[in-house]
């Protein structure tokens, strides 16, 4: 249980510098992240998989690069849910939302093997 939360947190934070980071995407306060990080998971878990199945043509013919559109696409997807909810994470466009998904799964990566690391050694 304590993985989960600590999976959630970094989710979060990793939102909140990627925000801070690429222009075009905006969370508005850390609950907020919290909340979008929810959404995000939501949105990988059920909708990317099957955008990944439907577009496998494609990214076989691209040898994987077609995968960063499904990426962002799935970000633009969350967004566009937590502005139905109201949350307060936005994503302006395909181009932020292609560099964000990038840039957020660089920053999930590093902080992700930093916390495991030191929860690890502990």
């Amino acid at each position: 249980m304590v993985s989960f939360f600590l999976t959630w947190i970094v989710a979060a934070v990793s939102l909140i510098i990627t925000a801070n980071i690429v222009p075009g995407i905006a969370v508005v306060s850390f609950p907020a992240a919290m909340l979008a990080a929810v959404v995000i998971g939501l949105v990988n878990a059920v909708v990317r998989p099957i955008l990944t199945l439907l577009t496998l043509p494609l990214t076989i013919i691209t040898l994987g690069l077609f995968l960063f559109v499904v990426n962002a696409i799935s970000l633009s997807l969350a967004s566009l849910l937590a502005g139905a909810f109201n949350i307060g994470f936005v994503v302006g466009g395909f181009w932020p939302a292609l560099v964000g998904s990038i840039v957020l799964s660089f920053v999930s990566g590093v902080i992700g093997r930093f916390v495991n690391a030191n929860t690890l050694s502990q």
